[in-house]
C-alpha cells in the first residue's frame, strides 16, 4: 500500500512503523506547543482506523467539512467510490496511531460469521464509525509508543498489533436477547448502558448496585443480569477490570511510581492494588515497571 513519506521535524513526527502490501501502521506524534498538520487521504476501497491516545486533532476534508477527534477516541473510514484527501491538523502534545487495511485482507481475517460491513451486500456502502477507546485496547496502542525492538523483529511484533487492535476493536460481545428477555427492550439496553457509563465516570468513588440501579432506573436484578449478559462480567468485576487496564495505561508513561497510580485509579491502600494487579497480570505493579525499563 502506497504510505505517506516519514515526517521528522521539530514539529513532530509522522512515521510509518510496518508497510506491506495489503496494510500498514503509522504513528503521528506533535510535542510541541502549537498545531502541526499532516496531509493525508482516505483511500478508496481501503479501511482506515486513527486512535487518539492523547490530546485532540481535527480532520479537515475541505474549507466547509471537517471533524475533530477527541482523546481516547477513534475514527474508521470507509470510501469505496473515491480517495478523499484531507489534512490531520494534530493540536499540542497530541500522540495518534493510525493503520489501513484492504477490504479483502480484513474479510480473510474473519473465516467464520463476516461482519455487517463485510458483507457483499455492504461493500459499496460508504461508513463511518466513531467510538471510545477501551481500556484494554489504549493499553496495547500505548505498547506501539514504548517498546523498543531490533530491526529484525520489529516487522513482526507490529504486525501482531495490528492483529490484535483488530481483534479488541471488533470483540464487541452481542447481547444474548433470547438468554436474557430483558435485552428485548431496546430502552432497558440503553438504560443499562448508562449505568455503565455513570459507574465509569464515579468509579474513584463507584456507588453501590443499588444506588446505580436507580441512577438507571432499573431495579437491581435488570441491571446484574443485564449487565453480565452485554458486558460478559459482574457490574464490579467489569469496574475492578477498567481499573487495572486504566493503571497499565498509566504505569506505560513511566511518569508515575506505584503507589501514584493505585490513589489515581481509586484505591485508598496500594497494597490492595498491588494484590489485585499481580491477581488480574501474574506480575506486580513495581516488577511491571521494571521490564518497562528494559526494553527503553
Amino acid at each position: 500500500m502506497e504510505t505517506k513519506e516519514i515526517i521528522n521535524t521539530q514539529k513532530g513526527e509522522l512515521k510509518c512503523l510496518l508497510e506491506r502490501e495489503d496494510l500498514d501502521l503509522q504513528t503521528a506524534e506533535n510535542r510541541l506547543e502549537e498545531d502541526v498538520v499532516i496531509d493525508s487521504q482516505v483511500n478508496k476501497n481501503i479501511i482506515h482506523f486513527y486512535f487518539c491516545l492523547e490530546g485532540s486533532g481535527v480532520f479537515a476534508f475541505g474549507p466547509h467539512y471537517s471533524r475533530p477527534i477527541e482523546k481516547q477516541h477513534n475514527y474508521f473510514f470507509y470510501n469505496p467510490d473515491m480517495d478523499l484527501p484531507f489534512q490531520l491538523r494534530l493540536a499540542p502534545q497530541t500522540r495518534i496511531v493510525a493503520f489501513s487495511i484492504r477490504l479483502e485482507s480484513l474479510h480473510k481475517l474473519f473465516t467464520h460469521e463476516a461482519l455487517p460491513f463485510l458483507k457483499p451486500e455492504n461493500a459499496k456502502t460508504k461508513l463511518y464509525d466513531e467510538r471510545e477507546i477501551p481500556s484494554i485496547l489504549l493499553v496495547v496502542l500505548n505498547q506501539i509508543f514504548s517498546v523498543n525492538l531490533s530491526e529484525s523483529a520489529e516487522k513482526l511484533y507490529y504486525h501482531g498489533k495490528v492483529l490484535e487492535i483488530l481483534g479488541l476493536y471488533f470483540s464487541d460481545k452481542k447481547p444474548d436477547t433470547e438468554a436474557c428477555p430483558f435485552l428485548n427492550d431496546q430502552e432497558t439496553v440503553r438504560k443499562i448502558k448508562q449505568a455503565k457509563e455513570y459507574l465509569l465516570k464515579h468509579m474513584d468513588s463507584p456507588p453501590g448496585l443499588k444506588e446505580l440501579a436507580k441512577v438507571a432506573g432499573l431495579n437491581e436484578y435488570q441491571l446484574k443480569v443485564g449487565f453480565k449478559e452485554i458486558y460478559g462480567n459482574t457490574v464490579f468485576g467489569f469496574l475492578l477490570d477498567h481499573k487495572l487496564d486504566q493503571s497499565r495505561v498509566l504505569l506505560d508513561t513511566s511518569k508515575y511510581q506505584v503507589n501514584e497510580v493505585a490513589y489515581r485509579i481509586g484505591y485508598a491502600n496500594p497494597s490492595h492494588f498491588i494484590a489485585a494487579f499481580k491477581k488480574k497480570y501474574g506480575v506486580t505493579p513495581k516488577k511491571y515497571l521494571m521490564n518497562l525499563s528494559r526494553k527503553v
